[in-house]
């Protein structure tokens, strides 16, 4: 879980922010099945990453984390902390955003004056999906809305754009997602592009159905045939832009995870006015406030 509060100014620009996230430390737990002592106590970054050295610039920013211990084992994940406080962090400015009256892109575009190669990323994204035009209904006649994400993680900066609709039974259809990555210099873009196609359909698995309910003392979870990956009918189509940079070559196989529920919950907000603040979303609920 994390808590996340800002004061804004007269202009709706931030003043501060403080975040405050709990949560089990994936590598602890695993040294402590792996029987490392030294690392069973160390201090874990990977539960907190994403809240603390994000790319946006604040006059403060105070974050904070609790290390909470439960008796469900954990492990690490694909993009490990950054994924799901990516998914708070940019919810979070989505929402002030919307406080403040300004346009999603815009509001993160002034955070981003001193970072111009996240700016780039940022601005690709939204070039590639016409940010600012109206969107066509469905072929079945339902209203799209399109979302806006940006995270830096593994020494990359990945955006993304989601354009989604809510079927009759309320279910999140995603039909596109336009994906800009500065991963320094691209060596091999064909692999660039296979590696931000699977992390789109890994973390819109992830965002749609990746729970693991804990029934009676044990995960009802018991192999890939009880767990609900998305399947190749509702993949989006997904549109890669490579931003150009001469820089080391950085991460590709974990930045792009973060950016992709963000972007879906921004577009249902712009969508249906109701924020979802838990994944994973699955059918819409009407989200409280």
């Amino acid at each position: 879980m994390t808590r996340l509060r800002a004061a804004l100014d007269a202009n709706g620009a931030v003043a501060g922010i403080v975040t405050q996230s709990a949560g089990q430390s994936p590598f602890q737990a695993l040294s402590k099945r792996l029987s490392i002592p030294f690392a069973a106590y160390a201090p874990d970054k990977t539960t907190a990453e994403g809240l603390f050295d994000q790319p946006y610039e604040f006059p403060a920013l105070h974050s904070a984390h609790t290390n909470v211990e439960l008796p469900v084992p954990v492990g690490s994940w694909r993009s490990v902390g950054h994924s799901h406080q990516a998914f708070c962090f940019e919810s979070f400015l989505d929402e002030l955003a919307h406080e403040a009256k300004r346009d999603p892109l815009q509001y993160r575009a002034q955070l981003l004056a001193a970072h111009p190669r996240a700016r780039a990323v940022l601005d690709a994204a939204a070039k590639a999906s016409a940010w600012g035009t109206p969107l066509p209904p469905t072929n079945d006649g339902q209203p799209q809305a399109r979302g806006l994400a940006l995270h830096s993680s593994f020494s990359s900066t990945a955006a993304a754009v989601a354009e989604v609709s809510l079927g009759a039974d309320r279910r999140v259809r995603v039909h596109r997602v336009m994906v800009a990555i500065d991963c320094g210099l691209a060596v091999n873009p064909n692999g660039i592009r296979q590696q931000v196609e699977g992390s789109v359909v890994y973390a819109l698995s992830a965002a749609l159905y990746g729970d693991v309910r804990i029934e009676g003392g044990r995960a009802a979870v018991h192999n890939f045939n009880d767990y609900r990956p998305l399947r190749l009918s509702e993949c989006p189509e997904i549109t890669t832009i490579i931003v150009p940079s001469a820089q080391t070559p950085s991460g590709v196989g974990e930045p792009v995870v973060p950016v992709v529920a963000p972007a879906v919950g921004n577009a249902l907000f712009a969508l249906t006015g109701s924020r979802v603040r838990a994944l994973p979303f699955g059918a819409m609920r009407e989200a409280t406030s």
